[in-house]
Order: structure tokens, then sequence, then C-alpha cells
């Protein structure tokens, strides 16, 4: 199992980022999946969750209004598009993928597969 995010890099404040994920899960569509970061100092923290076929989404109140998870069942992807970047979001970004039931989602102990992380940086 692989989840593979890309999509990172450097960009100034107000900017947008769209950060990817491609899943080599058997049976993606039966996984919740869900992206976390981790900012320099930090423990690491939710961002947004999309449920199986995508019917649900939900984002840390640090990024709503500013972010949108999606998922491309067909190919195996998750998606997080982050507009308005905020110095304060700089972190590595991980995507994971979890079978938990949709209210468990924001607890990272219930991810079972993750991803390796993608630097975002925000500059001032």
């Amino acid at each position: 199992v692989q989840l593979q995010a890309s999509g990172g890099g450097l960009v100034q404040a107000g900017g947008s980022l769209r950060l990817s994920c491609a899943a080599s899960l058997r049976s993606f569509r039966n996984y919740n999946m869900g992206w976390f970061r981790r900012a320099p100092g930090k423990a690491r923290e939710f961002v947004a969750a999309i449920s199986r076929i995508g019917a649900s989404t939900y984002c840390a109140d640090s990024v709503q209004g500013r972010s949108t998870i999606s998922r491309d069942n067909a190919q195996n992807t998750v998606f997080l598009q982050m507009n308005s970047l905020k110095p304060e979001d700089t972190a590595v970004y991980y995507c994971a993928a979890t079978s938990a039931v949709w209210s468990a989602t924001a607890d990272e102990n219930m991810y079972s597969y993750w991803g390796q992380g993608t630097l975002v940086t925000v500059s001032s």
C-alpha cells in the first residue's frame, strides 16, 4: 500500500496550491481519506476529510473557507485545494486513509495508511 503526496512548494501569502495524493489501495472507494499537517515544532493536526464516495467533506476551522478536499475514485486520488494561504499554513502535509466510521475521521489514530508528506512553505 502506498500513498504518494505531491503538489507542495513555496508560495507567497495569499497564493494557492493544490495537493494531490495518489493511492495504490485496493478498493480505494472503501476508504475515507484525510489530510493532516505538521508545522515546525508542533504536533500533527487534522486538516480535512472526505467520505468514501465524496458525498461528505469537512475541514478544520483553521482552513475552513480557504480549502477544499475532493477525490477522484476512478483515479484513486484525493486532492486538497488551498487558497488564500497564510504563513501559518507552512507545514508538511500528509494524506491518509482510514476504514473507520466517518465520525472518527478527524482522529489521526484511526488512520491505517499514510503518505510520505509534501512540504508547503508560505512566505509573508
